[in-house]
């Protein structure tokens, strides 16, 4: 694995010249829009974009259910994502017959957990946004997953996270490096979020990790650990299975970045195998024949397959193969640390009541 590792860094840096490339255009197209020669248009209604500057997983997904958990309740909400890797075109609106190939995974998760929501996908979310408030009329805000770099909307309210072990400000331009947006542009960005940190950041690393990151003078930062819920089960969510050292885990994901994933369950079960796949992989039969095969090769009686909620939406299509078979799916969320969850909380649905209390004249 580090021979692999050692040899995929040593031909990203063959790559530089592309990089370089890649970030004279990228600083070229922002120019282009901060001297409005390219136009962005900013809508009378609260839109907050939740994004990154880099490749990979940040942990977009988590923030935005946290931010519905905090707001669905009180507020008509909506979200539009592109709808990666999904079968079909142009803007679509999920409803109750709606599956994962329709509008892609992580919109799909987004609808499973918060069926209240109107949840969207659009690749040009300057077309989708009206066409969503047609449809839902009494939106009352609208949750942009992954646009931070989309230029052509300009958010009311803009979430930029960056990876704790992979800070955009030490990162370079794709394909050397993970960014697919300069650096610079973080300073749009009206809160930073560190995401996967360890538990037990100390005051003095998160300060160096500010003093890095020098953040405008608008800006607030904010740094998340990942919490890990209780294994439930895909077709029976009152089901838990509570993980201990003597468990086997056969590990099922195709996510971008699974090393976190990894390390807990290295700390929390006697043994785990991984079948790895791509970001956003579809399952097919001779997955689940690699899967059934790869899991009754444990020999152990306490095993089980563990599987991420974005591809659980992938899987669940598959009962008749899986019912049997003690699959069940780990939930997580961002855990704020040094007690600033209320703060972050609070800034959220404070924006959303200022809009809509400044356009009723309160």
């Amino acid at each position: 694995m580090s021979f692999n590792n050692n040899f995929l860094k040593s031909f990203r840096v063959l790559l530089l010249p592309l990089a370089i490339l890649f970030g004279l255009i990228i600083r070229l197209r922002n120019y282009l829009y901060e001297k409005n020669i390219f136009k962005s248009v900013q809508f009378n209604f609260p839109v907050i974009c939740v994004g990154n500057l880099s490749l990979g997983g940040t942990g977009k997904s988590p923030m935005v259910e946290h931010i519905l958990s905090i707001t669905a309740d009180s507020f008509q909400m909506a979200t539009l994502s592109r709808g990666y890797k999904r079968k079909t075109k142009g803007y679509a609106l999920a409803d109750v017959n709606t599956t994962a190939l329709e509008i892609g995974d992580e919109p799909m998760q987004f609808h499973v957990k918060f069926p209240n929501v109107a949840i969207a996908v659009g690749e040009r979310r300057i077309e989708a946004i009206p066409q969503l408030i047609q449809d839902i009329p009494n939106i009352q805000a609208i949750l942009l997953d992954d646009a931070f770099q989309h230029r052509e909307i300009k958010a009311g309210f803009n979430i930029l996270l960056t990876d704790y072990h992979n800070l955009y400000c030490d990162d370079i331009f794709f394909p050397t490096g993970d960014l697919r947006d300069e650096r610079a542009a973080a300073k749009r960005a009206d809160v930073i979020v560190v995401t996967k940190c360890p538990k037990f950041l100390t005051t003095s690393e998160r300060d160096e990790i500010i003093e890095k990151l020098f953040p405008q003078q608008h800006q607030s930062i904010y740094f998340t650990s990942i919490a890990y819920g209780t294994p439930y089960h895909i077709y029976n969510s009152n089901d838990e299975w509570i993980l201990n050292s003597n468990d086997e885990v056969l590990l099922v994901c195709g996510i971008a970045n699974p090393l976190p994933l990894k390390a807990y369950l290295n700390e929390n079960v006697h043994t785990y195998y991984q079948l790895g796949y791509n970001d956003h992989h579809i399952f097919s039969f001779d997955d689940l024949n690699e899967i059934k095969e790869k899991f009754n090769q444990i020999k152990s009686n306490r095993k089980l397959i563990i599987t991420t909620e974005k591809d659980a939406v992938r899987l669940i299509k598959y009962a008749d193969f899986l019912n049997n078979i003690p699959l069940y799916i780990l939930p997580i969320k961002p855990h704020f640390l040094f007690n600033m969850e209320h703060q972050f909380n609070h800034m959220i649905i404070d924006y959303i009541q200022q809009h809509h209390a400044t356009k009723n004249g309160i």
